[in-house]
């Protein structure tokens, strides 16, 4: 079950390794000086609801296949997006070719395509690698559409 799964993070801080639950209740903090943790989970056809829709922050979604050679050029700049947001968003990479009724739900007809979710909700969609500092703008702005 995905609530058993964590993943291991480097506290951008202080430098200490911290268990980052996938799903949880609340933004993960680290154990030893308490800062936001960047939060970047998988998650798949089974347990994206539990992951991706029931959690507390706005949810970056990467919609990728290990084939796609700009899914590997965005790969890095949303882990830097999520580590610069940390605790403000959690980012969640759904490899398609794995994972076909999510593929199918959110209607992927290219890869990457990258979704903003609030409780499940789509509010914003791009399709497309991007440079780093345009995605950023773009989760930027979608989360302060939310908040706002």
């Amino acid at each position: 079950m995905s609530t058993m799964q964590a993943t291991t993070v480097k506290c951008p801080n202080c430098g200490r390794t911290n268990r980052v639950p996938a799903a949880a209740e609340g933004r993960p903090r680290c154990g030893h000086c308490k800062q936001p943790l960047p939060w970047m989970v998988d998650a798949g056809d089974d347990d994206f609801t539990e992951v991706a829709e029931r959690a507390d922050v706005p949810v970056v979604v990467d919609l990728w296949a290990t084939w796609c050679g700009p899914c590997r050029m965005v790969s890095p700049a949303l882990e830097k997006v999520a580590t610069d947001l940390a605790g403000r968003i959690k980012l969640v990479k759904v490899d398609v070719d794995k994972n076909p009724r999510l593929s199918q739900r959110f209607e992927v007809q290219a890869v990457p395509t990258l979704l903003v979710l609030d409780r499940g909700e789509t509010v914003a969609r791009q399709a497309g690698a991007v440079p780093a500092p345009a995605l950023r703008h773009w989760v930027e702005q979608s989360i302060t559409a939310r908040e706002g």
